[in-house]
C-alpha cells in the first residue's frame, strides 16, 4: 500500500502519517520524487488501515501497490531514480554510462593499463575484481584487499568512481571504504543478510540478477536493499543459464526492457557475462542499448590471452575503444545520448 501525499503537505502532515503508520505496526518508507511524494507502507494491511490513512490531512489518496515488490515497483515511484556514484558521475535518468575493466585484478600493471585504456575510450566508472567468486576452489580467487587498495588508488589518480564485488558480510567494511559502488553477483543475488549489510552501507550497491532468477525475484531482492532505506540500487542483467550452451549465459535483454516498465531502479547491461564470447559482446551491448538499459558493464584486459579469470570474454582497450564510439553514435541516434565523462570523447553525433 502506498500513501500518495499532495502537492503542497507539508513536513508536519508527512510526520504524521509516518507516525499513524508506525503506531499500527507498520513500516513507513517515505520517496520523494520529482513530481510526487509517497509513503510506502510495509508489513499486513487491512482495508481498514487505508481508509483510516485517507482521512489524513495532506494525503491526497491511498492505493494498493498489486506487485508484491514494494518499493522497486514504478506503481510506487513513477519517476526514474538517478544515482550519484561519485566524481560526478550519475546512474539512470535516459543517459547511459559505461562501466568497464578487468574481471579481476591482477597487478597493479594490469589494472592500471586497463583503466587508462577504459578512460581513454570515455569510460565512466572503473571495474576490478578483488574477492572473485569461482565454481572451482582451485581456481584464482584474486587479491583481496591488496587488490580493494589498488583499485581505490587508481581510480583516484584517473578520477574514476569505483565498482568492486562484495562476497560476504565479513566484507562489508573493507569494501565500502574502498569503492563507490558496491556489487552484489548473481550467486549473491539470494543471499539476503548480505543484501540487507550492503544496503546499511548507504552506498550505491549493484545488484546482478541470479544464474536462474526470475524478474519479480530479481527485484524483491533489491527490496532487501531499498527496505534498508538505502534508495541507491542499480540493477544488472548479466544473463541466465538456460538450456543453450553456445554461450556461457543467455542475455535476457527482455529483462532490460520489462524491467524499466516494472521498476524505476537503473538498469545496467551486462554482455560480457551474458554472452562469456568476447566477439559477441558488442552485438549485445547495441541491442542493450536499443532496449533502454541505462549502461553496459563490459571486462577490459590489456592481454585477455593471458587473463587469470573470463579471458574469453575480455576485450582489449581497442575493442573497448571500437565498441564505445559505436554505442555512444546508436545511443545518439536513439536520443538517449551517453552521459559526458570529464577528460573522454563526448557523445557521437
Amino acid at each position: 500500500m502506498i500513501v500518495i501525499m499532495k502537492m503542497d503537505h507539508t513536513a508536519e502532515h508527512r510526520a504524521a502519517v509516518v507516525q499513524r503508520i508506525t503506531e499500527l505496526g507498520l513500516t513507513a518508507q517515505p520517496i520523494y520524487g520529482e513530481t510526487r511524494t509517497v509513503i510506502a507502507v510495509l508489513g499486513p494491511v487491512v482495508p481498514e488501515m487505508r481508509d483510516e490513512l485517507a482521512t489524513i490531512d495532506g494525503v491526497d489518496e491511498v492505493l494498493r501497490v498489486s506487485k508484491p515488490y514494494k518499493l522497486s515497483n514504478r506503481e510506487v515511484h513513477q519517476d526514474d531514480t538517478v544515482i550519484e556514484v561519485g566524481r560526478g558521475v550519475r546512474v539512470g535518468g535516459g543517459h547511459p554510462v559505461f562501466i568497464a575493466g578487468p574481471c579481476a585484478i591482477e597487478s597493479m600493471e594490469q589494472l592500471r593499463a586497463s583503466a587508462e585504456g577504459v578512460k581513454a575510450a570515455g569510460a565512466h566508472i572503473l571495474r576490478g575484481g578483488a574477492f572473485k567468486p569461482r565454481s572451482s576452489p582451485y581456481s584464482f580467487q584474486g587479491l583481496g584487499v591488496a587488490g580493494l587498495t589498488m583499485l581505490r588508488e587508481v581510480g583516484d589518480d584517473l578520477g574514476m568512481p569505483t565498482i568492486t564485488e562484495l562476497l560476504s558480510v565479513r566484507d562489508v567494511e573493507a569494501v565500502a571504504e574502498h569503492a563507490d559502488i558496491l556489487q552484489i553477483g548473481a550467486r549473491n543475488m539470494s543471499n539476503f543478510v548480505l543484501l540487507s549489510e550492503a544496503g546499511k552501507t548507504g552506498k550505491p550497491v549493484m545488484l546482478k540478477r541470479g544464474l536462474a532468477s526470475t524478474i519479480e525475484e530479481w527485484l524483491l531482492a533489491a527490496d532487501y536493499i531499498l527496505n534498508e532505506g538505502n534508495p541507491n540500487v542499480i540493477l544488472c542483467e548479466r544473463g541466465i543459464r538456460t538450456f543453450e550452451t553456445a554461450t556461457r549465459n543467455t542475455l535476457d535483454l527482455n529483462a532490460v526492457a520489462l524491467g524499466k516498465r516494472l521498476s524505476h531502479l537503473p538498469i545496467i547491461a551486462d554482455p560480457s557475462h551474458g554472452t562469456g564470447k568476447w566477439y559477441l559482446v558488442r552485438p549485445m551491448s547495441m541491442g542493450a542499448i536499443a532496449v533502454g538499459a541505462d549502461g553496459l558493464m563490459i571486462e577490459v584486459h590489456p592481454s585477455p590471452d593471458h587473463a587469470l579469470s573470463d579471458g574469453a570474454q575480455s576485450l582489449t582497450p581497442a575493442n573497448f575503444a571500437a565498441l564505445a564510439e559505436q554505442a555512444r553514435a546508436l545511443a545518439a541516434a536513439m536520443a538517449r545520448p551517453f552521459a559526458s565523462a570529464p577528460g573522454a570523447p563526448v557523445a557521437a553525433g
